[in-house]
């Protein structure tokens, strides 16, 4: 196996590891826990789980995804997040090299996932999820020096101002919040990693899958669906194809250069 495939591999199995600890947050964030205590337990039985039941995902298949202890079935959630982090962070390094563009889309897809995951089932995108990846993506954004870092701010301004402002057209139309403030946070947050470019983009990626999807599924399941969970996918949308989309819409609107 070539070195870059081996470097592939590595990243891969880092991926695997904080789809473990994405897990954690994405079971423990909603409800107010700590993320440190207590240590991981059988949620049937309560008796902490050890360190070789908790390898990702081998763990779970030589259990055959029962506790160790009383029998209970693990959920296949486990598995599943452990292994699509552990394929986005492959895909980072495979597609991006061994860099810190590579590492900032691995840590953004992982946040996306968490966040989309959290507010599908309970409505809520955790503050650190928003504000904790707001950091992460100024911190991360030094690597494209002063520049990198304004462009970073001002895409974290934008996506907050844009978002707070529709929030409260939303809420003067309707009489009621038509947008939760952990979306507004969220979009502060992409905006760190997409720019302010990035952030309109996102945005109406975000509102032309809530059109495609929301309405059928709010009509099937007779309950609204977050916006945030659209808002994810149009972010994960802008990081890897949005430069590319802007560059399209400049040239087909006559502008003919790209960004």
């Amino acid at each position: 196996m070539g070195g870059d495939a081996l470097l592939v591999v590595a990243a891969g199995l880092v991926g695997l590891c904080f789809g473990s600890f994405l897990n954690v947050c994405i079971l423990r964030l909603p409800h107010e826990q700590s993320l440190v205590r207590p240590p991981s337990t059988c949620p049937t039985c309560g008796k902490r789980i050890a360190w070789r039941d908790n390898i990702p995902v081998v763990s779970w298949l030589l259990l055959r995804g029962k506790c160790r202890n009383c029998g209970a079935p693990i959920s296949l959630q486990y598995p599943v997040i452990e292994l699509l982090v552990g394929a986005l962070w492959a895909a980072a390094v495979l597609y991006y090299g061994v860099s810190v563009h590579a590492l900032a889309a691995a840590v953004f897809m992982t946040i996306l996932l968490g966040i989309a995951i959290t507010d599908a089932r309970h409505y809520i995108i955790p503050d650190e999820f928003t504000w904790g990846g707001l950091v992460l993506g100024l911190a991360l954004s030094l690597d494209g020096g002063g520049p990198g870092l304004v462009q970073a701010i001002l895409g974290a301004a934008a996506g907050f101002g844009l978002l707070y402002v529709v929030a409260r057209a939303g809420q003067w139309v309707f009489k009621e919040e038509a947008m939760g403030g952990g979306d507004i946070k969220m979009m502060a947050m992409v905006g760190a990693f997409v720019g302010w470019q990035g952030v309109l983009l996102t945005v109406f990626a975000g509102a032309l899958l809530g059109t495609l999807i929301f309405v059928p599924l709010s009509l099937k399941k007779k309950r609204l669906v977050p916006f945030g969970v659209f808002l994810a996918l149009g972010a994960a949308v802008t990081y890897v194809a949005g430069p590319a989309l802007i560059s399209w819409y400049m040239a087909f609107i006559g502008f003919g250069r790209s960004f």
